[in-house]
């Protein structure tokens, strides 16, 4: 292994942060739901074989997901806009680009990337793959404003990067395509499996039974969210399925958010069907709480604004997702009793995973 030179501005351990041996718990290697979309959270992975996860190459990403200088102007890092503290996203509702301008959407989080079977990033998915993905905030004349051969120049002139590059993939060379994979590894790791959730999910077979560790509205606020519309439930399992919480297969969808689509298309500006006009990426919900204000807009500054939009603030759009229609095709209207609605919020927030936000591997290492 290459040590890191001394000259280095950055905090690196002598070994390597482990990034490879995650305790992948029983509820995501097996499957207790039933229904459409609902499989085990690991047959979702989206790593492809070529670029396999390794403790240097996450390393490396980690430093880039944190420099600074790979901005136009030396002010605006990966991270500046995906906040360890705020679960990989930003507390603002449009985040900051290099020169003061705001971004279109609102910072998605990136916990649990690596179980959206899909493989496709960002609201709309124009990316098609994490790896596509991790280049396009460089090169966006808002967010980081460079070119990738700017930003191949800028990791070749500081010293330090290199034996980085030595580690991760055996040469000193810098290339785009280095990056890319070192990025896409970091961020593969950030998976979520110490939730308050987990730790309760352990202790029972089926995510339904009461959990030894929640409070009764926890529990209540659990039985809303996976029991199904019939049985009393809300079905919101439907589209954050799995036990990741992610949407890994059906894809994107329309929430109602508004009566059409004028601004912002959604998946139907990359992908230019009908059937995907207003519709948008459906992100893990681990770590939620952290992650306000939400919608791909920024639009809902609190937990309690959501529920109150899913309860009776649902828009008829054309493509409204059939899951948030009544019998009759109209849009719900749920009824939520107030300590209904302080349950799915109670239940909501047992998904915040702190070893994520406090875990050093996946901090500055500028610092």
């Amino acid at each position: 292994m290459e040590p890191i030179s001394t000259e280095s501005a950055i905090n690196l351990p002598d070994i390597p942060f482990d990034y490879t041996a995650i305790d992948i718990p029983r509820h995501l290697s097996t499957n207790a739901l039933i229904g459409p979309g609902q499989n085990a959270a690991i047959d979702n992975d989206n790593t492809p074989s070529t670029n396999p996860t390794t403790n240097d190459g996450a390393t490396l990403g980690r430093v880039l997901f944190y420099d600074k200088s790979l901005s136009a102007n030396g002010t605006i890092s990966c991270a500046s806009c995906h906040i360890q503290a705020n679960g990989f996203s930003d507390p603002k509702k449009l985040s900051l680009g290099f020169d003061g301008a705001t971004t279109r959407r609102h910072s998605m989080s990136l916990i649990n990337a690596r179980w959206y079977d899909r493989g496709r990033f960002f609201w709309d998915e124009r990316a098609a793959t994490l790896e596509e993905q991790v280049l396009e905030p460089f090169q966006d004349p808002v967010e980081m404003g460079m070119t990738l051969s700017q930003v191949v120049t800028t990791v070749q002139n500081q010293s330090f990067y290199a034996a980085l590059f030595k580690n991760a993939f055996g040469s000193t060379e810098v290339t785009s395509d280095k990056i890319s994979k070192a990025l896409a590894q970091f961020i593969r790791s950030i998976v979520s499996v110490s939730s308050k959730y987990d730790v309760g999910r352990a202790s029972v077979n089926i995510p339904t039974a009461d959990f030894p560790n929640f409070t009764v509205s926890e529990n209540n606020g659990k039985r809303l969210f996976f029991m199904p519309k019939a049985l009393g439930g809300l079905s919101c399992v439907g589209c954050h399925s799995t036990e990741a919480f992610i949407n890994p297969d059906a894809g994107t969808t329309n929430n109602g958010l508004d009566l059409v689509s004028t601004t912002d298309l959604g998946v139907f500006e990359a992908i230019p069907n009908p059937q995907f006009s207003g519709t948008f990426k459906v992100p893990s919900l681990k770590n939620i709480q952290l992650t306000a204000p939400y919608m791909h807009d920024g639009r809902f500054a609190t937990l309690e604004e959501v529920i109150e939009h899913y309860n009776n603030g649902v828009k008829n759009h054309p493509n409204l997702n059939s899951s948030l229609k009544d019998l009759n095709g109209n849009p719900q209207q749920l009824n939520l009793s107030e300590q209904q609605k302080i349950d799915i919020v109670n239940f909501l927030k047992t998904l915040t995973d702190n070893t994520l936000t406090n875990d050093p591997k996946f901090s500055d290492p500028f610092k």
